[in-house]
């Protein structure tokens, strides 16, 4: 028996919640994926798996065996990366896990692009929905967060995104353009889940440096829409069914084409950072490290929001001119 491969076919079927699940992403047939597991447990002397009709689930051995095996797997796989970086090609299946938003909205875009640089990485994606912090059993997890990540592992910045009001111009033609927060419960909104607003949200309205010079609290009223899901709320918004709140980066490439118009630019609402996050490890394998450097590279890696700045709409807005400034360096107000 090939212990180690019957330790990584052990570990993906509960990555994947299922032998046949584990199967299909292994690229082998089922029948091989219970016979390793079989024999793995064969092997040891013990059951890893307690096995029903419909689910899996770890025994008290398979958990503890669990965890030495991904220490094991880890250490065998940076052993192969240390060697492999010698010639620096990077190669090998590479994990990563983020928000579908991100995947569809800003990666899709550039994965040609990494292709062409590293054409021997396969990139193994998973995006099942909100990512608020790192999974070990991935390479590397994409995190969207309100506040300073903290624990024992690496996380890079990538960008900063902002949560802005936006509608399509249609819609706003036919019922107006609110100046003020009071006046957006006249309005058809598209709002998260009803617990998620159940504390109301704060607007902050700022001045030319940045600081908040007005605050408005808000209660929403009934929404149009109650959705967790961006894209919904996103492909809504484009067909004039109402007001969204939209980040940054989903939001951008329509505010340039002007599909969407961003509602009270002056009120701030939040802001999120993204964060490339890794298990802290002796050596990254250099697939892993060429995809950071990629992300980096792609989103800039500042606390910055760069789609707000594309799209031409910060909220930060620039200090009005001296009164004896010349016509021409007035701003715009867009």
């Amino acid at each position: 028996m090939d212990q180690v491969r019957a330790m990584r076919v052990f570990t993906r079927v509960i990555d994947e919640g299922s032998l046949a699940g584990a199967a299909r992403a292994l690229d082998l047939a089922p029948a091989v994926v219970t016979r390793l597991i079989a024999d793995l447990e064969e092997h040891l002397g013990a059951r890893l798996l307690n096995r029903t009709t419909r689910r899996l689930s770890l025994t008290d051995v398979g958990e503890s065996y669990l965890e030495r095996c991904r220490r094991i797997l880890t250490d065998i796989e940076e052993a192969e990366a240390l060697a492999s970086a010698a010639v620096n090609d990077p190669r090998g299946n590479l994990r990563v896990l983020m928000p579908p938003a991100i995947a569809v909205h800003q990666l899709a875009r550039h994965m040609a692009g990494f292709h062409a640089r590293y054409p021997h990485v396969t990139l193994e994606l998973a995006v099942p929905g909100p990512v608020t912090a790192l999974d070990e059993s991935f390479d590397l997890t994409v995190i969207t967060a309100r506040v300073e990540l903290q624990g024992d592992f690496i996380a890079r910045r990538l960008a900063r995104t902002e949560v802005i009001l936006c509608a399509s111009p249609d819609y706003l033609a036919r019922r107006g353009r609110p100046k003020h927060p009071s006046e957006l419960k006249d309005h058809a909104l598209m709002l998260p889940p009803v617990h998620e607003m159940s504390r109301g949200v704060t607007f902050e309205r700022c001045g030319g440096d940045g600081e908040p010079l007005d605050s408005f609290f808000a209660m929403p009223s009934r929404p149009v829409l109650a959705t967790a899901s961006t894209d919904t709320k996103y492909a809504c918004a484009l067909h004039g069914l109402g007001i969204s709140g939209l980040p940054s980066f989903v939001a951008g490439d329509a505010l340039m084409e002007h599909a969407l118009e961003r509602v009270l630019p002056e009120w701030r609402l939040y802001s999120y950072t993204l964060w490339a996050a890794m298990p802290s490890r002796k050596f990254m394998p250099a697939r892993t490290r060429v995809f950071l450097d990629f992300l980096l590279e792609v989103f800039g890696g500042k606390d910055e929001d760069p789609w707000l700045a594309a799209a031409g709409c910060p909220t930060w807005r620039p200090a009005a001119p001296a009164p004896d400034a010349p016509a021409e360096a007035l701003p715009s107000g867009d």
